[in-house]
């Protein structure tokens, strides 16, 4: 039996959030091809370096080398140039159906879209370096990254406290809590920690994109049920942009992500989860995420205080192919694990606003 809408309000907004998540992959699955040329056609290739500090990944990625980085482009230039087109229309010519396709909106997605489009400029630079081998390393070293990562972050921190008078911090089942400047912090290490963990978690084909695909479809549910519908919409179109990118990131990949990629989408996916108050359920939602980067600081603290390692290699995929997993393999587990969590995560996000459970 066929289920009606009674409210032709919902229907029409469940299309919009729908719709523009189907037209930004198509938009960015047509485009990908032309991306594709010109970045082999300019030689935008990754150098596996061999530095001795890391045998294991490269003597198992050795054969990667030379494949073009940069991918992420497709995503928040598909994005970004979906957002301005529908905006321009809007403006000279208001229709329904321009005002319906418009997702720019002040309070909701100004704020993510100049994020995702400035870390992605950045993250560009990085990707550059490190083709032409430029710097001491070829590119950013870690806390290089994370120095540009915080910079991001004080910006956006200054921003929601100051600008918007955001202070409040939302306990799922039990409440909102007035927590004052220490709101600033608690921005600052969103921000970090998400774009610290996208950045490690693009190491196997497809395995970024496909834990992003999961996060940022949890942000759209949620950010619908909070009545956000633009919000909904920006992160619907990133999920599109990340299908697309998926269609030609699996094994064997045609391009990699790229900081251009990972910087701008674990920036962002950190300020949604700040703009709908649901910071406290985003290590839940994104626990592959969490789980890359906490290996990676147990790895580093394990080899200062005791000399020895813990995993035969980090982030943790690559110990999983160390110990005789294919790449396909650890990608496609991450992958469950990535949506069991995220829908975990979402599950209490949405029971989190109504009653108190406690």
């Amino acid at each position: 039996m066929a289920i009606a809408f009674s409210d032709p309000g919902l229907v029409v907004d469940v299309t919009r959030v729908v719709g523009m998540g189907v037209l930004t992959f198509v938009v960015a699955l047509s485009a990908t091809p032309i991306l594709t040329h010109l970045l082999y056609k300019y030689r935008f290739g990754k150098t596996i370096r061999n530095t001795g500090n890391t045998p294991i990944y490269s003597r198992m990625h050795a054969k990667k080398s030379g494949t073009p980085v940069g991918g992420g482009i497709i995503v928040w230039t598909s994005v970004f140039g979906l957002a301005i087109l529908f905006g321009v229309l809007v403006t000279f010519f208001d229709t329904p159906l321009t005002r319906a396709l418009n997702f720019i909106s002040r309070h909701q997605t100004t704020l993510p879209l100049a994020a995702l489009v400035a870390s992605a400029l950045v993250g560009f630079v990085d990707d550059y370096m490190n083709v032409r081998k430029m710097g001491p390393t070829g590119g950013l070293r870690m806390w290089h990254r994370i120095l540009l990562y915080t910079a991001v972050a004080v910006v956006g921190a200054w921003w929601f406290f100051f600008r918007l008078d955001w202070s409040i911090i939302h306990v799922p089942g039990v409440g909102d809590f007035e927590i004052g400047w220490w709101y600033i912090p608690l921005f600052i290490l969103v921000i970090v920690a998400t774009a610290f963990s996208v950045n490690e978690a693009d190491g196997l084909d497809g395995l970024a994109g496909g834990i992003l695909l999961f996060c940022y479809g949890a942000y759209t549910a949620l950010a619908f049920a909070l009545g956000r519908v633009e919000l909904a919409m920006f992160c619907a179109a990133v999920a599109g942009g990340l299908l697309a990118f998926l269609w030609f990131n699996i094994y064997p990949a045609r391009f990699f992500m790229g900081d251009s990629g990972a910087m701008s989408l674990g920036v962002t996916l950190g300020i949604i989860a700040m703009l709908t108050n649901s910071a406290l359920i985003l290590p839940i939602i994104a626990f592959p995420l969490v789980v890359e980067s906490a290996s990676v600081i147990v790895q580093t603290i394990s080899k200062k205080i005791f000399g020895r390692k813990i995993f035969f290699s980090t982030p943790i995929h690559h110990h999983f192919e160390a110990v005789g997993w294919p790449e396909t393999k650890v990608t496609m587990r991450f992958w469950i694990v990535a949506a069991v969590s995220a829908g975990l995560g979402l599950v209490i996000g949405l029971l989190g606003r109504g009653e108190p459970l406690l």
